[in-house]
Formats: C-alpha cells, sequence, structure tokens
C-alpha cells in the first residue's frame, strides 16, 4: 500500500476516535473562545475532523504528485470522505446543529453514488472524484467545520455561518449527484 492510501486509511479510522470524542459522555468542561462558549469535546471533535478532512488534500497531492494513483485510491478516497462527512452530520444532527432531513439527502446521495460506482466498477470502470465533486465535498467539509465550532468565528457579526454554507453544501450535493448520474446514465440503458 502506497503512502497516499495510507494517508486515506488512517482518515477512516479516526471516524471511530472522532465518534467517540464527540458522543462519550467526556467531563472535559467547557471554553469560550471568541465569544462562543463550547464544550471542550466539541472543541477537540471539530479539530479532530479538520485534521482528518485536511489528509483529502495530502493524499491527492502525493498521488498525482509522484504518480501514486491507484484503483483502491480511487475508492477509498470518496469512500473516507463519505463516511468523514455522514459520521459528523449524525452527530450534528443529534446535538439539534443540523437538520436531520439536511443529512438525510446529502447521505443518500452518498449511498446512492456509492450504488452507482459500484456498478460501473463491476463493469470495469473505476471513476476518480471530478470537480463538481470535490467541491461538494470541501462545501461540506467547511458547512460541518463551522456547526462544529458553534459558528465560532461568525457569532461576533451575529452570521449563521455553518448554516448558510450546510445550504450551499446540499445544493452543491443534489447537483453533483445529478451530474454524477446523468454522465453515468448509460449504465442503466440496457436495464429492463
Amino acid at each position: 500500500m502506497n503512502l497516499p492510501n495510507k494517508i486515506t486509511v488512517s482518515r477512516i479510522l479516526l471516524i471511530p476516535v472522532f465518534l467517540v470524542i464527540m458522543l462519550a459522555d467526556f467531563s472535559w468542561g467547557e471554553m469560550t473562545l471568541l465569544g462562543v462558549t463550547l464544550p471542550v469535546s466539541h472543541f477537540v471533535g471539530a479539530l479532530l475532523f479538520i485534521l482528518a478532512s485536511t489528509t483529502d488534500w495530502v493524499d491527492g497531492y502525493f498521488a498525482r504528485k509522484y504518480n501514486l494513483v491507484t484503483d483502491l485510491g480511487k475508492f477509498l478516497d470518496p469512500l473516507a470522505d463519505k463516511l468523514l462527512v455522514s459520521a459528523a452530520l449524525v452527530v450534528l444532527v443529534n446535538y439539534d446543529m443540523a437538520s436531520a432531513w439536511i443529512t438525510i439527502v446529502i447521505i443518500s446521495r452518498e449511498f446512492a453514488v456509492t450504488g452507482l460506482r459500484a456498478i460501473l466498477a463491476g463493469g470495469g470502470e473505476v471513476v476518480a472524484a471530478n470537480m463538481l465533486g470535490k467541491i461538494k465535498t470541501w462545501a461540506q467539509i467547511v458547512a460541518i467545520s463551522a456547526l462544529l465550532l458553534h459558528n465560532m468565528i461568525f457569532q461576533l457579526v451575529g452570521l449563521p455561518f455553518g448554516d448558510i454554507a450546510l445550504w450551499v453544501a446540499l445544493i452543491f450535493t443534489i447537483w453533483s449527484g445529478w451530474d454524477y448520474f446523468n454522465k453515468n446514465k448509460h449504465v442503466f440503458a440496457n436495464s429492463k
């Protein structure tokens, strides 16, 4: 397994750590930063989420720079993104910090695209994420990070940035899902 794939696997392995930090009842107390009071566990969980999300860029950089792009990487990288984002969204719904229906739409799109990828892989096609899919992922990451941090930076000006960013992520999620299915509709052409 090459370095980019190891980085991707490390991202997947950080997900249970993130979940334990966010959902276990640790008595770490609260902290106030930039006028926002939040549980220390939320701050630590947000930093871990941001770290794990950043490795998405790192593994891609190494894979392209050193010509280490593999079919395993093309499969694992988007899977790691989907697992991380889904876990974080469920945590946010658990704390009433994100709308359940938006979370359901986003996770449903991820399942649908993963299913389409499996069908394509069965036919010998491995499709890497396109630019619209990458924008969707980063929009989701920005929204989730802002929400995990309780809109820390933007709370000073009264802007619900995390909520706005989640709506933007929803729009890109739907758009990129439609684009993905539209470009690969040939898979269903001979279905009965």
